[in-house]
């Protein structure tokens, strides 16, 4: 569904993306609402803002993670994929050997999860369960592409 990178300013790192790829236009969402989160298993503060754009059939998110990072800024932070069992695709990865980087709930209820795929894969893998909102997020993000003239690549 989605490529993500970890970067150290969304906005900056959005216009270049932008500029180099020509993926966009990309939508800025700063300090997005976590209520509840575990970084490693343990209940711990997970702060991030994203810059999402399209990149032809490809959703791209740019992470800027504010809490101590996850994934060094510079790097393919992780591949996401919509699940139809969040504790069930967990569990699969667990037995892959790629263990719980971090679980979240957002503000509106989406819960998602980083499992550490890196020894295997060298990113992160995002899981989360489709919802009306999420899906006509990607969808929203993927008109803006459609309908996109070049201009203001950042939003």
């Amino acid at each position: 569904m989605q490529i993500a990178y970890g970067v150290v300013d969304v906005r900056a790192a959005a216009a270049r993306r932008a500029a180099a790829t020509g993926a966009g236009p990309f939508v800025v969402a700063d300090h997005i609402g976590v209520t509840s989160s575990r970084v490693h298993g343990h209940p711990a503060p997970f702060d991030h803002s994203s810059a999402y754009g399209q990149w032809g059939p490809l959703m791209v998110e740019l992470v800027e993670e504010h809490t101590p990072p996850i994934v060094a800024p510079g790097n393919v932070h992780h591949v996401a994929f919509m699940v139809e069992s969040l504790p069930a695709a967990m569990s699969w990865c667990v037995d892959q050997g790629w263990p719980e980087a971090l679980w979240a709930a957002t503000a509106t209820g989406q819960e998602f999860a980083f499992m550490d795929a890196r020894a295997d894969l060298g990113h992160l893998v995002e899981l989360y369960e489709p919802s009306d909102r999420l899906v006509a997020f990607y969808a929203t993000v993927a008109a803006l592409a459609d309908a996109w003239d070049g201009s203001h690549p950042v939003r």
